[in-house]
This record gives structure tokens, C-alpha cells and sequence, in this order.
């Protein structure tokens, strides 16, 4: 069974797919874009996966000493997250030491990363759900930082807008460092990729 399970936080369907909140899934969009795999829907765990593996080659390598990941992006809305993750948890026999989730985060400037373990939920309605699922919060996440809203703009109003254009050529730049940090966590360690990733 699998070693990893990589979850990328975000809204099913295409009305949502641009939005700030979504960037977990654009950043596991990314990374199996680079493994070369699709993502087929799974009832049964009201998520997409696709199955992968990891060495120090990368994403998609194969070897002896590859581990396997399971990329996942719900097909529930944000707020019930938890409830793909602990069934995708479930099925491929996943501790939550070895559940990478990524999520959006208002408290870190546009395309800051911070790779961290456990802790609070801060708000986020995903983690919120994830932690009360699996009766704990004790996972690494990485944080992409999305920003605060400008003025007096409701917080959730801000999550389910799109990037704006000015950082739209930024974005793939930054959703591709993302990867590379998701990458370093599963083959070199959460603080090898702290001291590589965190800004």
C-alpha cells in the first residue's frame, strides 16, 4: 500500500477551479503533471486520486527505494474535507505522520511557503474538518500563503476569488516551487525541507 498520501485542499467543480482556496489542488495538479499520471474519480472515497512513486530522481521515478504516494483532491466541498481525507486514509492504510495536506493561507504573503507539523487549524474550514475526522491535527502541512484581503473584504469572499492578474504570471512559478517543496518533504524530511522552503 501506499507510503504518502499528498492532499490538495480545494472546491470541487469548474465555478471554483481558478480560486484562492483551491491552490492545494493546483498544486497537486502539478505534481502529477510531473509524474505523468491522471486522476480518476473514486465514489467510494468522494476523492480523485492518482498513484504515483518518489525517489530522490523525483516524482514519477522508480526504484528499489521509491516510496508510493497517493495524490488526492476531494470531491467534497472544503468544509467537509475530512471526510475524503480520513476515507482515503482508511483504504490505503495511512497514518496522518505520513498525510501531506496543502492548503491556502491568508496570515503568509502571496506564494510564501511554510512547511510545518500539526498545530491549530487557524480558521481554515478544511483543516477544521480533517482534524475533527481523523481525532487529530498531528500532520505536516504546507502553507501557501495567499494573503490578507485588501480593506474590509470578507476573508471567505476573498478565499473564493481568483488570483488577480497582476500575479497570474507569478502563479505557475510559485505553484511549481510548491511542488518542488511537497517533493523535498516526502524524499529528504519535513526539516530538510523547512530550511530549503520556508520564507
Amino acid at each position: 500500500m501506499a507510503n504518502w498520501l499528498v492532499v490538495g485542499l480545494g472546491n470541487p467543480g469548474p465555478t471554483y477551479a481558478s480560486h484562492r482556496h483551491n491552490i492545494g489542488y493546483l498544486v497537486v495538479e502539478e505534481l502529477a503533471r510531473r509524474a505523468g499520471v491522471k486522476f480518476s474519480r473514486s465514489l467510494t472515497l468522494r476523492a480523485e486520486t492518482a498513484q504515483t512513486r518518489v525517489t530522490a530522481a523525483g516524482i514519477g521515478a522508480v526504484g528499489a527505494e521509491a516510496s508510493q504516494v497517493v495524490l488526492v483532491k476531494s470531491r467534497t466541498f472544503m468544509n467537509e474535507s475530512g471526510l475524503a481525507v480520513a476515507k482515503a486514509s482508511a483504504y490505503y492504510k495511512i497514518k496522518p505522520v505520513n498525510l501531506l495536506v496543502i492548503h491556502d493561507e491568508l496570515d503568509l504573503d502571496f506564494g510564501q511557503l511554510r512547511l510545518k507539523f500539526g498545530g491549530g487549524d487557524n480558521g481554515h474550514n478544511g483543516l477544521k474538518s480533517i482534524r475533527q475526522s481523523l481525532g487529530t491535527g498531528e500532520f505536516p502541512r504546507l502553507r501557501f500563503g495567499i494573503g490578507r484581503p485588501p480593506g474590509r473584504q470578507d476573508p471567505a469572499e476573498f478565499v473564493l476569488a481568483p488570483f488577480p492578474s497582476v500575479v497570474a504570471a507569478d502563479l505557475a512559478t510559485e505553484i511549481a516551487r510548491a511542488a518542488d517543496a511537497a517533493q523535498c518533504l516526502l524524499t529528504d524530511g519535513l526539516e530538510a525541507a523547512q530550511n530549503q522552503f520556508n520564507s
